[in-house]
């Protein structure tokens, strides 16, 4: 083995192998940190992000004027509409001349609706255009957060409107902080307060950006996000937003070529191309988020990694002693995402064993929400731990068809069935009940022969 090889493995076994919670706080931050990176640069290779980005332009063209329209009439209602017209502009200031220019047609277009012309059908199919704006950004978060399941169809127009509605009052509360601090004549006369003010003033824009970063990370994602999560990856999309408006405005500026080229469009292909920027940083910080809540996550890409049959009996044996054992002894219930921290796995893989212990009835889901817990499904007391083996050996995926085995080799057969024999007799007069409530140091023999006593 050569020097290259041994220094592969040995980074291998420093970045991979190792376990964070053996490391110091200071390197096992550092190692995360490489972890995640090397994350992100998989997950923008494999193209998702890229495609989800681009799906997303193509909604905000379509729905960006009823949405500013809905905003716009909710600050009217407070006398503060004049505040989207600004806010535009900093969200378009990388464009220059060219985001003052689409600033300027927006507010013309949302000028032109008016909502007592429209009537009922066509208000309905103004909220219903954003709305579906809303629903394709929560599949986009949901795709980086491997969450399958959207939000019910209450839960969403209840979620979205309320968005629609506060969004608009915490943009003018922001917008306004922001004038009443650069403005704030009580600082006149202090030493170094102008030097104070501009600090202020280009930290403070940061501030709102993080502040409404982490305010969607923790919100669109149908599942539960950590607060702390939720920051990290908004601290990282807002450092990069700021680089990339600042690269971005300075190619704009001076860069010809777009207008000589595409001439009346280049305004409306540099418009689109700082959308698609802006989302997949948004969807960069999502992932950021993710990981940083999910570290177990990091090493597997989205589809890779498969469980073997003995560990999917393990897994399973597992949960349903934690489940059990929560349950007897009048605990909080397990959900989902703390079997797959408490266990060391990735949340889809452990999805693959708790959902085969649902349709063979053995537990079932309670609660509502994104992260429900799980109780048993009928009494532990009554179901043999070797029942609970057969039904994860059994298990099927669901919507296929499984293969019918017509001709089997009966020396095969014979020696399967030993075995098969051989579990059920060492597995004899254990119940889930008995698993959940043996001691802590597993002694799974000691509490067959109680049960068989």
């Amino acid at each position: 083995m050569n020097l290259a090889q041994k220094a592969i493995e040995k980074a291998d076994w420093a970045i991979w192998q190792q376990p964070l919670a053996e490391m110091p706080r200071l390197q096992a931050s550092g190692i995360l940190i490489l972890r995640v990176l090397y994350a992100l640069v998989r997950d923008l290779l494999d193209g998702q992000l890229s495609l989800r980005a681009m799906s997303l332009v193509y909604t905000t063209l379509l729905s960006l004027v009823p949405l500013l329209a809905i905003s716009f009439s909710v600050l009217k209602g407070f006398g503060a509409h004049n505040q989207i017209e600004p806010l535009l502009l900093s969200l378009l200031e990388p464009l220059g001349e060219k985001g003052v220019e689409i600033t300027e047609r927006i507010i013309e277009f949302v000028d032109n609706i008016k909502v007592g012309v429209l009537g009922s059908v066509g208000l309905g199919i103004l909220v219903f255009t954003v709305i579906s704006l809303m629903q394709k950004i929560e599949r986009a978060f949901n795709f980086t957060w491997h969450v399958a399941q959207d939000r019910t169809i209450a839960k969403r127009f209840s979620d979205y409107l309320s968005v629609i509605a506060v969004g608009p009052l915490l943009v003018f509360s922001a917008v306004g902080l922001k004038a009443s601090v650069m403005g704030h004549s009580a600082l006149a006369g202090i030493p170094y307060a102008d030097t104070l003010l501009n600090l202020v003033g280009n930290v403070l824009p940061y501030l709102l950006i993080v502040a409404a970063f982490t305010f969607i990370y923790a919100f669109v994602p149908n599942t539960k996000v950590r607060l702390g999560s939720a920051l990290v990856g908004a601290i990282f999309a807002g450092l990069l937003w700021q680089t990339v408006g600042w690269v971005f405005a300075a190619y704009v500026i001076s860069s010809t070529q777009y207008s000589a080229i595409y001439s009346a469009f280049a305004t409306l292909i540099m418009f689109m191309i700082w959308l698609y920027v802006s989302w997949l940083i948004l969807l960069l910080g999502a992932a950021i988020a993710f990981y940083h809540q999910h570290p177990q996550y990091t090493r597997l890409a989205r589809g890779e990694g498969r469980l073997g049959i003995r560990s999917q009996e393990r897994l399973a044996l597992q949960a349903l002693r934690v489940i059990g054992r929560s349950f007897y002894r009048a605990e909080p219930p397990w959900t989902l995402d703390r079997m797959a921290q408490e266990f060391g796995m990735p949340g889809n893989l452990m999805s693959e064993i708790v959902e085969p212990l649902e349709r063979a009835g053995l537990i079932a889901r309670t609660g509502s929400g994104s992260s429900p817990a799980f109780l048993p499904a009928r009494p532990f007391d009554e179901v043999s731990a070797k029942a609970a083996l057969d039904a994860v050996r059994d298990e099927y995926a669901p919507g296929r068809r499984a293969p019918v085995v017509t001709r089997l080799d009966q020396t095969v057969e014979f020696q399967l069935s030993r075995l098969d024999t051989g579990i059920a007799e060492a597995l004899k007069g254990l119940t889930l009940k008995d698993l959940a409530l043996a001691a802590d140091e597993g002694d799974g023999r000691k509490a067959a022969r109680q049960a068989a006593d």
